[in-house]
């Protein structure tokens, strides 16, 4: 199935992970992939898979560089025509509690998480238009719909994405451009770190690869559905313990626990993987 036949994608963050993954997706479905991230030589590796099957172009840029970004969009104009899908899922996380990091280091995962995602929205909406519609994907995470200790600013930051995700599609309603968020819960990739500084109720749900968050990724595309979540029960759990913060305060410990014991059972695949 190839539902992007002639589309152009733009991702931020497709060096690794979630969007690396996703920008495999795109090219097996047809879509002309414009790869974004800080690092240009995983980038110019990733391009050079891709492009054996569908047109790629690879732009070394910061997310929170205004000037840089409108660079990539008209770059991304002039090589392919048009611009019909952005992909906000570039991240940032330091985990640990608020005390622990200077206020840069807090300010760093605002501007990333919140903050691009926003602007980079505002501007590629000209291009959509232009496209005569299209789509925008952000990637938040479950710890966007309940308040997540020990990551305190990056849940703050994924709540604020969801929030605006939902608020801009229904400005867009009728306009031919949809806005999608995906929520997952933990996913095996580098970003999630080491596994002894990952606050044990993260874990306490199973882990997604990146490769089934990218395909919820595509599907936001495809159908402008207004979010997707895995693990779904989790999803759940979480706007559960968001309403009912007794509720929460009663399941804590018991997730916790959980998030113990699956930090064992992922011990050895993390070993056998190598360094995340």
């Amino acid at each position: 199935m190839r539902r992007f036949n002639d589309k152009t994608v733009v991702i931020t963050g497709a060096s690794a992970g979630i969007g690396e993954a996703a920008a495999r997706g795109f090219a097996r479905e047809g879509a002309n992939v414009v790869l974004v991230a800080r690092g240009a030589e995983p980038l110019d590796r990733l391009a050079t898979e891709l492009r054996r099957l569908t047109p790629t172009l690879a732009v070394s840029a910061d997310v929170t560089d205004q000037i840089a970004m409108a660079g990539v969009f008209e770059q991304t104009a002039v090589a392919f025509g048009q611009i019909h899908f952005l992909v906000n899922n570039a991240g940032y996380n330091c985990r640990g509690d608020v005390e622990q990091f200077s206020a840069e280091e807090l300010g760093r995962i605002v501007d990333v998480n919140l903050k691009a995602p926003v602007m980079l929205s505002r501007m590629v909406l000209p291009y959509l238009r232009r496209a005569g519609g299209g789509g925008i994907v952000n990637v938040a995470s479950l710890a966007g719909r309940i308040p997540l200790a020990h990551a305190a600013t990056y849940s703050a930051t994924k709540f604020g994405l969801r929030a605006f995700s939902f608020a801009l599609a229904e400005e867009l309603e009728g306009s031919g451009v949809s806005v999608s968020v995906v929520s997952p819960g933990p996913v095996d990739t580098g970003f999630l770190g080491a596994l002894d500084e990952v606050p044990d109720i993260v874990l306490s749900q199973p882990m997604s690869s990146a490769a089934e968050i990218a395909a919820l990724v595509l599907d936001c595309a495809a159908d402008g559905r207004a979010e997707r979540m895995t693990p779904r029960f989790g999803g759940y759990l979480a706007t559960a313990g968001y309403l009912l913060p007794q509720l929460r305060r009663v399941l804590l410990p018991v997730m916790e626990r959980r998030g113990r014991r699956n930090k064992e059972t992922y011990r050895p695949r993390r070993r056998d993987a190598g360094p995340a």
